[in-house]
């Protein structure tokens, strides 16, 4: 991640720009000077990876924080932490001016903005392999925003509005969820046809922060967001474009200038968040044995210790995945399940209850017996979803998955966010808040 400190001055004008319905950079100067030519362009994009993953703003603290607290994957351990504390008491305590919410909000729509900052300048770059490379960057962090947005609301932005001060200024229009799904979905098959016109650049990868698989990347997430949009076929297919091969990673690095963010905040300490329990707060008819390796994988051996210091939380330099080899497998058992073909569906699904750790790319192993429940499409789908709640914990998409799997409302204390004030104030087109 060092590469990207040298590029922060650069980018700062664009990271911290003021968060309204234009979530654009309010120095056209600068903003030309930086995208006129395939430096900038890198810069921006080594600025969409500290955007995303750096400190208690980003989305890698937003998102497995607001959704640990709705679901109780965590528990707050300090009640001075008041906008934590509130998303874990959820329901109306969850208000607009909630700052963890905000923070989701409005870094993911910077995020979003800025990454259109390259995709609508590619043409600088002449060369193939560092137009499809900045192209599959942009689009990766373009689609996560997107997505990241869909899971907590029901309705966001895709495009910026125009400046009021223009004549005929529009503020951002919203869409509802499955529509942003579906720009994502849409915005990594354009990446990933362009992809693979040519290889990637080395000049590209000499600029780039490290850590990326491109393709398997965009695959995994096609797959990810078909699959929260109901398009069970597209998100089998993406996933059986991913390799599982153990010497496959796509992962946040850090080092302790650019430290890994849920470390640093939460679990490099006992002051802010901690895991609720070590059954990943399953309800007990879905709990885990105690010999299933993932528990020990996942939390630590407590004590003076946080809980969650374990895993992808272990220090600064901790490194993170952008997708877990797991989350592809459990994609393919539930497609398999929602089209009924059971029998591939509990195929996939023991691959997860059986894996040792040496079969996974990070070390996450069940080592469990096969599955030996009903042979019905709703205990197959019980069990998917308990796979997924441990293989996936802290990934950040239990709420999603709660709503999606139809799981008790007693499991979770909001099924979407309200929009926050930062919104509300400045774009009259932002919609009423969900009632919970």
């Amino acid at each position: 991640m060092k590469k990207i400190i040298n590029a922060v001055v650069l980018i700062a004008v664009f990271m911290f720009a003021s968060c309204n319905q234009e979530y654009t950079n309010p120095s056209s100067a600068t903003q030309t000077q930086v995208v006129s030519d395939v430096i900038g362009l890198i810069t921006i994009a080594n600025g969409l990876s500290f955007k995303y993953s750096i400190s208690r703003l980003s989305p890698n603290y937003t998102i497995p924080t607001t959704s640990g607290l709705l679901t109780k994957e965590l528990l707050v351990l300090n009640a001075g932490n008041t906008d934590e504390q509130n998303l874990f008491l959820g329901g109306a305590s969850v208000l607009g001016n909630n700052g963890v919410i905000s923070n989701l909000w409005n870094q993911c729509n910077l995020i979003r903005s800025n990454a259109d900052l390259i995709l609508s300048n590619l043409k600088i770059a002449s060369d193939q392999g560092m137009k499809g490379a900045l192209q599959a960057h942009a689009s990766i962090f373009k689609a996560m925003a997107l997505g990241n947005l869909a899971m907590f609301w029901q309705q966001a932005p895709i495009v910026n509005g125009t400046s009021a001060t223009q004549a005929g200024g529009t503020s951002a229009p919203f869409v509802d969820r499955i529509a942003v799904l579906n720009e994502a979905i849409s915005i990594l098959e354009a990446a990933r046809t362009e992809l693979a016109k040519a290889p990637i650049s080395p000049d590209f990868s000499a600029g780039i922060v490290p850590g990326i698989d491109y393709l398997n990347t965009i695959n995994a997430l096609i797959s990810r967001y078909a699959l929260m949009a109901g398009d069970n076929d597209k998100a089998l297919s993406a996933a059986n474009l991913v390799s599982l091969a153990t010497t496959v990673k796509s992962e946040f690095r850090h080092d302790d200038l650019t430290r890994n963010a849920l470390f640093e905040s939460s679990f490099g300490n006992r002051n802010v968040t901690e895991p609720f329990n070590t059954q990943f707060s399953l309800p007990t008819a879905l709990q885990t044995p105690a010999n299933d390796g993932r528990r020990a994988f996942f939390y630590s051996a407590g004590g003076t210790l946080n809980l969650g210091r374990a895993s992808f939380f272990t220090s600064n330099s901790s490194v993170l995945p952008i997708y877990r080899a797991g989350e592809v497998t459990l994609n393919k058992a539930e497609a398999f399940a929602r089209k009924n073909d059971l029998a591939n569906a509990t195929t996939e699904l023991n691959k997860i209850l059986q894996k040792l750790p040496a079969a996974d790319s990070y070390g996450i192993g069940a080592n469990q017996p096969a599955y030996s429940g009903e042979n019905t499409p709703g205990a197959i789908l019980d069990e998917i979803y308990k796979q997924r709640c441990i293989e996936l914990y802290l990934t950040g998409m239990r709420l999603e998955d709660s709503r999606r799997f139809g799981r008790p409302a007693s499991e979770r204390s909001r099924n979407f966010l309200p929009y926050p004030f930062s919104e509300r104030d400045n774009n009259p087109n932002t919609p009423a808040d969900p009632a919970i």
